[in-house]
């Protein structure tokens, strides 16, 4: 998967498209990320000791992956991931990271 928590990323299709946010959460299995400020959904609560007025409340609902773009922070702009292996380090361990395919920066 390319996309992990805490990258910034673009919603390139949908109702919010164009909108950006932080990755707050991943859902592997679903193909699926939670990601702050995009796809709100209202849910209707009823009340209960954490929540004693109930009501309806309003939080972001999962975006499937292929509607989401890496935002670079280098080059300013949405970007495709590519993946370099590094050199290797005092264990003989190689080290691979992810770069941005349009200025070459480490994500």
């Amino acid at each position: 998967m390319r996309i992990r928590k805490g990258d910034t990323v673009a919603v390139m299709a949908g109702d919010d498209k164009g909108k950006s946010g932080k990755v707050l959460k991943l859902f592997p299995a679903e193909n699926k990320a939670i990601v702050e400020g995009v796809n709100f959904i209202k849910r209707h609560t009823r009340p209960s000791k954490s929540n004693p007025k109930g009501g309806i409340l309003e939080k972001e609902a999962p975006v499937n992956l292929s509607n989401l773009m890496v935002f670079c922070g280098k080059c300013s702009s949405t970007t495709k991931i590519g993946f370099k292996v590094l050199e290797e380090t005092e264990k003989g361990k190689k080290s691979k990271v992810r770069i941005c395919r349009k200025c070459g920066e480490v994500i």
